[in-house]
């Protein structure tokens, strides 16, 4: 018997790497011998650098860098060979920012142009950036600016990079833009579909929830579309028009237009890093889960990603939740054949997450004594007939 383990993480109890192990243990106590697979994942959120270096044999290192404000950080990131897979949150996040001090004209990502930097130092030629969670509204100049970009105002004079520059940016100046770029693949893990500018685009979308003001969003928005002119006029390129370009506060547009980087679902791309469908060669069973399912679960999320690859394969996939919210039947839509949620004993939410192990693992045992019952059964009543 062949298992495939495949959960997010469940935030704030487990990680995705623990759920796999809680899950081999459980499936050993029940069926005795049998191959258990577990495989950390992440949808390229929170995580990611995790599932993948631990999928991967890889490392994860430390460096020096800016955060949001430009006070200095200690910073983390994984590698694998000459892959680097960066989270932008890391350096540029929102919960770097104390509340009080939340305000994206003045954030910068800056920092995240660091990471890949000492990426390149270390010898990376394929970066991997995952670029959900951030404090920022910059249009992404913050962080070509760590590269060697250089955006200047009407009197050729360089700015800083951060939000509130939007709006004075005259000229884009990548002549010393880093040149191992040109040698370097860059992915930028990416679910959101949001254009630069515009109703849905990255200031009215996301600015609000980054600290921004109503009077603040309007310069924001203002600044936004004289940087997306000056970007039209400069490369040629109109980043309403390109997927994605919103994200992150506009840090999709640079890295698309800037450095040509492809766009990918984060789920898709972490299946594809560690080599998911190759594992499941031969897979009697899938485990997938996350901390509560419902309709957000289809919006390039694990269980998702993970039941469609699984679903081609035809084997069935059980997810194993924390719980069920509003639209969580529609994975059965993608492939999932069974949804169970964890047990029904805690006393409440904070005594689940509080011995989440504990709860996950008798979940895990009686999912697995439930398969065995129903096979004992299927195969009375076959030998019956």
């Amino acid at each position: 018997m062949k298992l495939i383990f495949a959960s997010d993480s469940f935030k704030g109890s487990l990680s995705s790497k623990r759920t796999a192990e809680l899950l081999t243990k459980a499936a050993h106590e029940v069926f005795g011998e049998c191959e258990c697979i577990g495989v950390p994942v992440a949808d390229g959120g929170e995580g990611t650098v995790d599932a993948v270096i631990d999928a991967l044999n890889g490392k994860k290192v430390s460096v020096s860098v800016h955060d949001p404000l430009m006070n200095r950080i200690q910073a983390s990131y994984g590698i694998a060979g000459e892959k680097a897979i960066i989270e932008m949150a890391a350096a540029s996040g929102l919960t770097l920012v104390p509340e009080d001090l939340r305000d994206p004209m003045n954030t910068t990502t800056y920092g995240t142009g660091e990471l890949v930097l000492d990426a390149l130092d270390r010898g990376c030629r394929e970066l991997y950036i995952a670029i959900g969670g951030s404090a920022t509204n910059d249009g992404g100049m913050g962080c070509m600016r760590a590269l060697g970009s250089k955006f200047l105002n009407k009197n050729g004079s360089e700015l800083s990079g951060c939000g509130r520059d939007l709006a004075d940016v005259a000229e884009i100046n990548l002549s010393d833009l880093d040149k191992r770029l040109s040698d370097a693949s860059v992915t930028v893990l990416c679910d959101v579909k949001n254009p630069l500018c515009g109703e849905n685009g990255a200031t009215y979308t996301y600015a609000k929830q980054k600290g921004a003001t109503p009077e603040t969003m309007e310069l924001l928005e203002k600044g936004m579309q004289n940087y997306r002119d000056v970007i039209i006029e400069k490369f040629g390129i109109d980043c309403d028009t390109v997927e994605g370009a919103g994200a992150a506060g506009g840090l999709g547009a640079a890295f698309s237009v800037f450095l040509n980087a492809k766009m990918q679902s984060g789920i898709e791309t972490v299946l594809d890093l560690i080599g998911f469908d190759d594992l499941l060669s031969g897979a009697d069973l899938v485990i997938t889960g996350e901390g509560r399912a419902d309709r957000q679960s289809l919006c390039g999320k694990v269980m998702q990603g993970v039941a469609l690859h699984v679903k081609v394969k035809g084997v069935p996939v059980i997810g194993l939740c924390g719980s069920l919210g509003d639209g969580a039947e529609l994975l059965y839509d993608c492939g999932i054949t069974k949804l169970v949620t964890l047990s029904d004993s805690a006393e409440s939410i904070e005594d689940k997450i509080a011995n989440a192990e504990r709860y996950y693992f008798d979940s895990a045992v009686r999912l697995f004594r439930e398969i065995v019952l129903n096979q004992q059964h299927s195969d009375k009543s076959y030998e019956s007939t």
